[in-house]
């Protein structure tokens, strides 16, 4: 009879069994368990195609990987491939560790599962910009099932970033400029991932990241500091984290590359052990980005070597290293020589490693340590899945403009010049999956199919970016080897095939090297010679719909009062060309709004709509407020809001009630965005703050009254004192269509 062995007793709790495990580990046994290392480095044939990918038929070194990996290993990272490959490094880790324990794959999902097979999803900004924050669960659904289908077991998404400077390229990782929009797709995009067990098959672990003030960095780029006060983080940047872990249940938080006022955030004791785990309660466990803790020493010179950048983070609250940052002999022996020394209390490591154990234990790992090798055929892009992709990315469509041209009038034209880079070219964005598998259809390849009775001339008239970008990128893995496409420069082949049509639709805006991470700018105009390309077509006399297909925030003052008309759609995944179309041609009706503030200049920022009063906002060249400011976007219909009714709860909540009728003559989505103005406070605050929206779909004359419950947390401030609390006076309540377009207001006592 065998002998019983606690850990591997199914009916007991994670929790116990994780105790019982960790006490028959080795101090290098319980290192190795908080580190993560990439799997396609060990592989013997990569994917062509993708770097971090692994090909079905590969082997792997074996040898290479029981001399790097002798205690066992935590977490694996980009070994994107099949179930069986999968299976494969798992039984490796299991028979070649002393207590056999299982690893954790892991792997990009911002929107999608990298590699070379999972759905691509419009970008989480589309997301945001639906206003509807179902379809983030919605999308962490899709992310999760397709991902455990194909043997992962935990994401490094959603990025939870409050961005304001839109000169940072990964803005379209983000959920936007707003606390209250990003903190409600931020609940829902976890709660799709871990659906309330991640033991399920179709579940994830969510790991949000990048923790906690990364969309501010100094001069707009990646990595840099965040000058930001103590009152304007706790309000503004930590309510996103507090909302995914507290209500969203998310296990892990990535740690973000950057300081906030010089405190390091890879080190920072308040944030990791004091608000993280303490206030927050993080179950799972905080990990550094990749890259992050080698720069405590060599770039940040917080430490005078390797070892005592290890030291400062792992003693502050840091629990794992991410991805091949030091070699996992270095991450093991200086954190084993730190214990030894008795600088590092063990309890430090044990604490860790006990988080790390009790993940696997509550994933099913020890009883399920593999994954079904044929499942993943009937999930991985699905007809569910692909149309669910394709109603995100019709929702996210904005209507920035529109002089009466949109929708077009079929019949009206016989000839249509489809220009720009972007009309015959799938922007699908960053962190996606290669898509070489199977054919997406482009701008071009939908408007013939939708209008075989009208000519489409097209041409791309000039590329957006000159195509390969190398710079400071050669130490991320995973951003290696990406570049966009070279087009060749043919303006005047443009205007000559416009001068023949009756309407120009230009399809441009960014690329995967003007937007995306490291791809950061100091101009927000339209990259290339696309601007110079619309002006010319302008002078044809023809009118223009643009078609932006971006993915940060860009200025566009010039080319919108240029255009008739103009269409906001951020990546959309693999049917925005799709979505793009059914808004030009009125098969659906627009009904997105903006996620973030579009500036009027690139000098012009910031400029997201919640910047705190006292400035005049106005310069010599002119106005500093927003082109088209947060929330906006037009519709083919028009809605009127009537009967603004507030009425004082129990405990000061605010029952607010509002009449919308759409008066136009298509059916449509409204956005009904409730503001929040505090008109004596003790503390400065924004003019107006979004505290709750709906969106709702109305018939032509149809009616709805639309009803919020705002609490405690829509009239709070943090006071001199740093106390949470609602002071007594009077507060304005905005029922609005953009944070500019404010319907009605009434004013209410507390």
């Amino acid at each position: 009879m065998s002998e019983y062995t606690k850990y591997k007793d199914s009916a007991l709790s994670p929790e116990e069994r994780a105790e019982d495990l960790l006490s028959r580990m080795t101090l290098r046994e319980k290192i190795a368990q908080l580190d993560m290392k990439f799997g396609s480095n060990y592989c013997t044939e990569k994917e062509e195609n993708d770097n971090c990918s692994v090909k079905e038929t590969s082997d792997y070194n074996w040898d290479l990987m029981k001399k790097d990996f002798p205690d066992g290993l935590g977490y694996v990272h980009d070994n994107y491939s099949v179930p069986a490959v999968m299976n494969k490094v798992q039984k490796f880790f299991i028979e070649n560790s002393r207590l056999g324990i299982p690893v954790i794959f892991t792997g990009e999902a911002l929107h999608g599962i990298c590699g070379t097979r999972g759905t691509v999803l419009p970008i989480p900004t589309a997301w945001a910009a639906t206003f509807e924050p179902k379809y983030a669960y919605e999308a962490g659904r899709i992310i999760a099932s397709e991902a455990r289908a194909l043997g992962l077991f935990e994401v490094l998404s959603p990025n939870l970033d409050v961005a304001r400077d839109p000169r940072w390229g990964r803005t379209e990782e983000t959920f936007g400029e707003d606390t209250c929009l990003s903190s409600k797709m931020a609940i829902q995009i976890c709660k799709g991932h871990q659906n309330d067990d991640i033991s399920a098959i179709d579940t994830v672990i969510s790991e949000p990241k990048h923790y906690c003030v990364h969309g501010i960095p100094e001069a707009g780029v990646n990595c840099g500091t965040a000058r930001a006060g103590v009152r304007e983080i706790e309000s503004y940047y930590l309510p996103v984290f507090e909302a995914a872990i507290k209500e969203g249940g998310a296990y892990d938080v990535m740690v973000s590359y950057n300081s906030i006022d010089g405190d390091l955030l890879m080190t920072s004791k308040h944030y990791l052990k004091e608000v993280l785990k303490k206030r927050f309660g993080l179950k799972g466990i905080c990990r550094s980005d990749w890259g992050g803790l080698r720069r405590v020493h060599y770039l940040h010179k917080m430490a005078k070597n390797e070892k005592e950048g290890i030291y400062l983070s792992k003693k502050n609250g840091l629990d794992c290293q991410g991805g091949d940052e030091y070699p996992n002999r270095i991450w093991v022996d200086s954190l084993e020589e730190l214990v030894n020394e008795g600088r590092l209390d063990v309890e430090n490591i044990n604490e860790s490693c006990r988080r790390v154990l009790t993940l696997k234990f509550k994933l099913g790992l020890f009883e399920n340590p593999y994954t079904d090798e044929n499942r993943y055929k009937e999930i991985i892009n699905c007809k569910p899945h692909l149309d669910k992709a394709l109603e995100i990315a019709q929702k996210s469509v904005i209507l920035l403009k529109n002089n009466g041209i949109l929708p077009l009038k079929k019949e009206k034209y016989k000839k249509i010049a489809l220009i720009g880079p972007s009309s015959d070219t799938i922007r699908l964005g960053g962190y996606s999956a290669k898509t070489f598998r199977r054919k997406l259809d482009t701008i071009y390849d939908v408007l013939k199919t939708e209008l075989p009775d009208v000519e489409i001339l097209q041409c791309d008239g000039c590329g957006i970016s000159d195509g390969d970008f190398e710079f400071a990128l050669s130490d991320q893995h995973h951003l290696q080897g990406i570049t966009a496409e070279k087009k060749n420069e043919n303006i005047d082949e443009a205007v000559k095939i416009t001068e023949q049509c009756e309407l120009v639709i230009f399809c441009g805006g960014d690329d995967t090297i003007s937007s995306g991470e490291g791809r950061d700018r100091c101009e927000l105009t339209l990259c290339g010679k696309q601007s110079e390309l619309i002006k010319k077509l302008s002078e044809t006399g023809k009118p223009i719909v643009f078609a932006m297909i971006h993915g940060k925030p860009l200025a566009i003052k010039d080319e919108s009062d240029i255009c008739d008309a103009v269409i906001s759609c951020w990546f959309g995944g693999e049917f925005g060309s799709r979505a793009v179309c059914d808004v030009i041609l009125g098969n659906i009706n627009p009904g997105g709004k903006l996620p973030f503030s579009l500036p009027r200049r690139s000098t012009m920022i910031p400029c997201y709509y919640s910047m705190l009063p006292g400035a005049s906002n106005e310069y010599y060249e002119g106005t500093g407020t927003a082109l088209y400011p947060f929330g906006f976007g037009l519709s083919y219909t028009t809605f009127d809001y009537t009967d603004l009714s507030l009425v004082k709860l129990e405990n000061n909540d605010v029952k607010v009630s509002i009449t919308v009728k759409n008066t136009g003559n298509m059916t449509g989505d409204e956005v009904v965005q409730i503001y929040v103005e505090d008109c004596e406070s003790t503390v400065v605050t924004p003019t107006v703050l979004l505290k709750d929206f709906k969106r709702i779909t109305l018939m032509p004359d149809e009616s709805k009254t639309v009803e919020f419950i705002l609490g405690f947390d829509a009239f709070k401030l943090l006071n001199q004192n740093y106390e949470w609390v609602v002071e007594p006076g009077t507060f304005r309540i905005h029922a609005a269509s953009s944070s500019r377009d404010i319907r009605l207001t009434k004013e209410i006592e507390l």
